[in-house]
């Protein structure tokens, strides 16, 4: 099979990095704390405005990029995946937003890094705008894709089987085409079983 996997929500729980984060800006920032997990956009969930939220990722998202680990055994379930003859197309919507001075302009290259660290294989790296992850699902012949973004949920799905990593701001998101999956030994089960679908 070939399998398209996403990195934020996916392979790293940026629901809980955005709580953590969030409530510690809101903190240094004397803002209210008043969390929405409802949606996927800090915005949202935290009531800020746009320049807050600039400020945020500005602050945060060097270190997150560098230093977040990965979910409980993604890798050891990964490296299983292509053991068994898998293909792994790890498939990002990453982009410079965010990043500071000194490592702007290399989002390719600190990702690639932070997959080798966490151990992380795979056949193929993809930058791909939001909207262009359905167009990359269908050229490279993805069987199934890992997301946690609603919207991309609901684009990929209706073309691609999607394996719905389980968040709160994604719980209301369902589908035909679409599995809920817990955890990354619970994707590999489900993998397994849809070879035999």
């Amino acid at each position: 099979m070939n399998i398209g996997i996403d990195i934020d929500g996916v392979l790293t729980d940026i629901e809980k990095f955005m709580i953590e984060y969030g409530t510690k800006f809101c903190l240094e920032e004397d803002l209210e704390i008043n969390i929405k997990q409802i949606d996927y956009s800090e915005m949202v969930m935290f009531n800020w405005t746009q320049e807050q939220s600039d400020r945020f990722w500005n602050r945060y998202f060097t270190g997150y990029t560098l230093n977040e680990t990965q979910r409980k055994f993604a890798s050891e379930v990964i490296n299983k995946l292509r053991e068994q003859g898998n293909k792994i197309y790890i498939i990002t919507a990453r982009n410079e937003y965010g990043l500071s001075e000194e490592y702007y302009g290399k989002m390719q290259q600190l990702t690639k890094e932070w997959l080798r660290k966490q151990n992380i294989t795979y056949d193929r790296l993809i930058f791909a705008k939001d909207e262009e992850k359905i167009s990359q699902c269908l050229e490279n012949n993805i069987d199934v894709m890992i997301e946690d973004s609603p919207r991309n949920i609901n684009d990929i799905s209706r073309k691609v089987k999607v394996i719905k990593y389980a968040c709160k701001y994604n719980e209301d998101v369902e589908g035909a085409n679409i599995i809920t999956a817990y955890s990354w030994c619970h994707i590999y089960d489900l993998i397994n079983k849809l070879k035999y679908m």
